[in-house]
């Protein structure tokens, strides 16, 4: 049992804890989308359970039935008896309910941020589709099947959607029917459920629609909706009542572009005199109730137009808060797409090579190299680095390389630098690219031939001088002195 004052101090150290805890939440720092998300979601948890304990409180300062002034009254005039009092009732409580075990606060609330940390838990609250990571992409796909399946529309892409899903100006208003209005009422549900689950402390949501209304209902009334503009002109003389005038007569008064603007609102002919066109304008006149049904069916479509507008409009405005959104959405289907460029069959071999037999051995129809996971690689991966292009060496005795990478790295490894070896060939930068036997000693001859040439060799160096002071070299010189020229 608590008194007032004991209500009003545990209120407040709660709200103490949740100040504590949403400080903490601020400060801790976030590295990933998901972590931002999640903090946010607990302090949105925290602000509405101090919100709701602020509400508490304040009605108990209130003391709208005089309990609390009551209470302040007994201790201030006798604050033993007072004492005493709330002392005998705490007593005669415990009595009455002693098996019942009271959970301090503190330990609650523990709980409480126990239970709130557990990544889980809060995966159970706030649901995200694999697309959506945590609110940094849009998932429009439920939306835009939804739109191309409505009739007298362009089919356009994902990405294309996703760039013109706001712009309802280019729509025919012929084609804005009712389908087309619950089609607009999942794509605003979308994005209205997209923002509370991705920013949850954007508390600013519910007071912009309501001010995006306003801005609405003016619009509506000036006829400036985008795709909704209506004539001033036309529309003024399409509401003239024909039941206010008796006779033809008194419809000239209005004059003749008044008199062509009606007619042509009603679809009807619009030239000849002023005359004519009273008559005319006049002889469409109808019964009383049949014009007074046309004018709440008048009225009704009116209706269904402005609703529909308004969640265009609405539309709009929510898409102008996830405009970031959308940018990264596009970035990452255009990465996907660049990524995973293939043709079906290869999906069907992506999606063989994924799967493993029963005996525990990858099953890999298409031979393609094994991970660090042990497990084939991707198709795609397979093929962005070229593996599917086989390169032979024969100096390597006929080894076979997968891939360029792997070729152009060989030449350096010990089993071409063993080939050359036993070719007796040095493995130098000569014969970089060089896989056939007989090329790398036609090379090998060339190269000692140019090598050779540049040598110094003693014997064709060394010259001698005769008699007469001629510089011979040492084999002419021989040579004469063989034949007794010298």
């Amino acid at each position: 049992m608590e008194t007032i004052f004991e209500i009003q101090r545990r209120l407040h150290e709660e709200c103490d804890r949740l100040v504590m805890a949403m400080s903490e939440e601020l400060q801790m720092p976030k590295k990933t989308t998901k972590e931002k998300v999640l903090a946010d979601h607990r302090i949105k948890i925290y602000l509405e359970r101090y919100q709701s304990c602020s509400k508490s409180l304040l009605e108990l300062y209130q003391d709208k039935d005089g309990e609390r002034k009551q209470e302040i009254s007994n201790m201030s005039i006798n604050e033993f008896k007072e004492f005493y009092s709330q002392f005998n009732s705490l007593v005669e409580f415990h009595q009455n309910h002693g098996n019942n075990v009271a959970i301090p606060s503190s330990i609650e609330f523990s709980k409480l941020r126990e239970q709130l940390n557990d990544p889980a838990y809060l995966a159970e609250v706030v649901k995200f589709s694999d697309v959506e990571n945590y609110g940094q992409y849009l998932d429009l796909h439920e939306c835009y099947d939804s739109y191309i399946n409505l009739r007298c529309l362009d089919k356009i892409d994902y990405i294309t959607y996703l760039s013109e899903f706001n712009k309802f100006g280019e729509v025919p208003k012929k084609q804005k029917n009712l389908k087309y209005k619950k089609y607009l009422e999942l794509l605003h549900d979308y994005l209205y459920g997209f923002i509370t689950r991705s920013r949850p402390l954007f508390f600013e949501l519910e007071h912009t629609i309501k001010r995006n209304e306003l801005q609405f209902e003016d619009l509506w009334k000036n006829g400036d909706v985008a795709g909704w503009e209506r004539p001033k002109d036309l529309e003024e003389e399409a509401l003239i009542n024909l039941n206010e005038f008796a006779k033809w007569e008194d419809l000239t008064y209005l004059g003749l572009d008044r008199l062509k603007a009606a007619l042509q609102a009603k679809g009807m002919k619009c030239g000849g005199t002023l005359e004519e066109r009273a008559q005319r304008l006049f002889a469409s006149k109808e019964e009383k109730n049949r014009s007074n049904q046309d004018c709440h069916r008048l009225m009704a479509f009116n209706q269904k137009d402005k609703e529909i507008a308004l969640l265009e409009y609405h539309i709009g405005r929510l898409a102008e808060l996830v405009d970031d959104q959308i940018y990264e959405t596009k970035i990452n289907l255009q990465r996907k797409q660049a990524r995973y460029t293939l043709d079906e069959s290869d999906e069907d071999s992506m999606d063989e090579v994924e799967s493993d037999d029963d005996d525990g051995i990858p099953y890999n129809p298409k031979n393609l190299p094994l991970g660090y996971d042990g497990k084939p690689i991707p198709y795609w991966l397979y093929k962005l680095h070229q593996l599917h292009f086989s390169y032979e060496c024969e100096i390597c005795g006929n080894y076979k390389y997968n891939g360029p990478k792997a070729f152009q790295n060989h030449f350096s490894e010990w089993r071409h630098a063993h080939g050359m070896r036993c070719l007796g060939i040095p493995n130098t930068a000569h014969f970089a690219n060089i896989t056939k036997i007989e090329d790398a000693l036609l090379l090998w001859d060339k190269v000692k031939d140019s090598t050779f040439s540049k040598m110094w060799i003693p014997s064709n160096e060394e010259e001698f001088e005769d008699s007469r002071g001629n510089i011979l070299s040492k084999k002419v010189y021989l040579d004469l002195q063989k034949q007794g020229l010298l």
